[in-house]
């Protein structure tokens, strides 16, 4: 196994900390926020003695912990940089942007102790002068968006061009008379097609087996259905992908879930995956 790879995450209250932190999350990373300074100094040392399975780390330290301005500088000069692969991160931004920020979600700066924001930032700046001038990379997120913030921790950390970790696309059948699904991104109702429900030999089965598919593909409505459907999803999908998103959820409803909702998650998934996206495909209601 190589080096472990460490990202130490630290800057200015308000400059988009916890952004970055779900944004290691999402590109695999293992991932603790304000951790104290004699924690991070063993979880350094020896990372797999306290979670195993992971060989990358982002960890986000800042002036809540006690001594941080002074005690930080001192535990960076004690790594060895030859046996971890650390990048010291800082985040910044100027006083107008932080003080907008600070009042826009009410919260006091840290630093503050009942005064004003802006001498918090004031403050804050000067204690961590000489963290940032340590730093390997520093961020003014002054003029970011946080999807701005995510998109540059993606392209510098995540190794790939294109930007961004993998998108999966769960695709879930279910019933209408049983709810919608929690959570939908894309919702189709294909109500409109002929039931199989209908059908006496059909009713007990679900759109899993043959002779229910093969009625449904008989309906050049639900073949056409598909196709568009499909169409759709292979022009969104990449455009979702660009802007980092990790699921892209479908749900499609028919009447109790057993037949027509089942039969076309059932083809959408083939087509997909002929174009090789990820697909976890869930019968929400194929067992009422």
């Amino acid at each position: 196994m190589g080096k472990p790879r460490w990202v130490l995450v630290t800057g200015l209250s308000g400059s988009g900390k916890s952004t970055v932190a779900k944004s290691f999350e999402d590109l695999g990373y293992y991932c603790v926020d304000n951790l104290p300074l004699p924690l991070l100094r063993g979880f350094l040392e020896d990372p797999a003695s306290l979670v195993r399975g992971y060989d990358r780390f982002a960890v986000v330290t800042d002036v809540r912990a006690p001594g941080f301005a002074t005690e930080l500088p001192a535990l960076l000069a004690e790594i060895d940089r030859g046996s971890t692969d650390l990048t010291l991160l800082f985040l910044e931004a100027n006083d107008e942007i932080l003080v907008r920020r600070f009042s826009e979600t009410r919260r006091p700066h840290p630093l503050s102790s009942g005064g004003q924001v802006i001498e918090g930032i004031r403050d804050e700046r000067l204690r961590l002068a000489e963290i940032r001038g340590a730093a390997d990379l520093v961020f003014d997120t002054s003029e970011w968006s946080i999807h701005g913030l995510r998109d540059r921790v993606f392209r510098v950390f995540s190794g790939e061009s294109a930007g961004g970790p993998d998108l999966v696309v769960p695709i879930v059948s279910f019933g209408f008379k049983h709810g919608i699904p929690y959570g939908t991104d894309l919702l189709f109702d294909v109500r409109f097609l002929p039931n199989p429900h209908f059908i006496p030999e059909l009713r007990p089965q679900t759109g899993c087996d043959d002779a229910v598919r093969e009625y449904l593909e008989a309906q050049p409505e639900f073949l056409e259905m598909v196709a568009r459907l499909a169409d759709l999803m292979l022009w969104l999908l990449p455009r979702y992908h660009r802007e980092h998103r990790r699921y892209a959820s479908i749900a499609i409803g028919c009447t109790g879930g057993h037949h027509r909702s089942v039969g076309a998650a059932e083809r959408l998934k083939t087509l997909l995956e002929k174009e090789d996206w990820a697909v976890r495909l869930v019968h929400r209601d194929i067992d009422r």
